[in-house]
């Protein structure tokens, strides 16, 4: 186990390396720089090329690609962040500020599919052909058919603007933990609900197909009772794939949460990834991307463990 753990952690040092390396070159590739995105158009008939250039030269944006890659590789070697381009601020403080608002979304939408879709997939797998399965089955078809955007536009409609159940964003003097929650619930659930048809699907068909294996029918065999059968011996193996895609949906929540943090206006990591990427605010970018590849990573790593933990015949080698 612990030679497997130290390989796994050195194989991520060149995976993080050619995936950064990937998207800097696909940074460089995109048409303007950061200074063509950090003057207003109405301002750029009175600067100079001459000017444009020196400012390029100040950023480094005229080095070569390779040099520049390099610097901002050392620089983050050296716990280094850099400042953003366009506000001057440390780069540090811009994520972790987005980031712990991401956090909350992410991790209370995953926890609210996670335990809904586990338990809905159950039920439905248990049972199977009945009516709550059909029920079951058609809403989660749905569920995966609905698009977030419209899904948390129609709930902002009822919730917000027509029965006024939740508040859509703090006001300034709003900081306590109760108001926090209350502007948190919504879009957490918005999003975890969007999520749950996903896990459901995932954990009936994996209990469908576990119920069908030997070691079930010799558990039955002995004489268990059935709730010990379906949740000990059943249930907990086929969580399996359900860890596996929970373990990669949290690094692809906080990234992939622009559309959620945008209807809600909720300031978070995806939405200033989105806004770095326009604006070609490379460091900014590399930072967040750095983040996101690096939890990715790390999620895979952590996915093969509880693998192993839920399922014995599951070998780390």
């Amino acid at each position: 186990m612990f030679s497997y753990i130290i390989r796994r952690i050195l194989s991520l040092i060149p995976m993080v390396l050619i995936i950064t390396f990937l998207i800097y070159l696909g940074l460089e590739l995109t048409p303007g720089d950061a200074v063509s995105h950090l003057i207003p158009p109405d301002a750029m008939a009175n600067v100079s090329a001459e000017q444009l250039e020196a400012l390029r030269d100040s950023f480094g944006l005229n080095d070569p690609f390779l040099v520049r890659y390099f610097r901002w590789l050392g620089e983050m070697g050296q716990g280094n962040f850099g400042y953003s381009v366009s506000s001057g601020v440390k780069i540090s403080e811009i994520v972790m500020r987005n980031l712990s608002a991401t956090l909350e979304l992410s991790i209370a939408a995953l926890l609210i599919s996670t335990v809904l879709g586990s338990i809905l997939g159950l039920v439905s797998a248990l049972k199977k052909g009945t009516m709550a399965d059909n029920i079951l089955t058609v809403a989660g078809m749905v569920g995966v058919s609905i698009p977030q955007f419209f899904f948390g536009l129609v709930c902002i409609l009822l919730f917000v603007l027509k029965w006024k159940i939740f508040p859509i964003r703090l006001l300034p003097h709003q900081t306590s933990f109760q108001e926090e929650f209350k502007v948190l619930i919504l879009p957490a659930l918005v999003l975890g609900i969007t999520l749950t048809a996903g896990v459901m699907r995932y954990a009936r068909s994996s209990m469908l197909d576990a119920m069908n294996k030997d070691y079930i029918k010799t558990a039955r065999s002995k004489g268990l009772p059935e709730w010990r059968v379906n949740l000990v011996h059943g249930f907990r193996v086929a969580l399996t794939p359900v860890v596996v895609l929970i373990g990669f949906r949290l690094p692809m929540l906080i990234g992939g949460s622009v559309v959620i943090e945008s209807i809600f206006q909720r300031q978070g990591i995806g939405s200033t990834f989105v806004t770095a990427v326009r604006g070609q605010n490379y460091p900014l970018v590399m930072m967040i991307a750095l983040f996101s590849v690096i939890a990715v990573l790390v999620s895979s790593f952590v996915v093969d463990l509880l693998t192993a933990a839920l399922d014995p015949r599951v070998k780390l080698e």
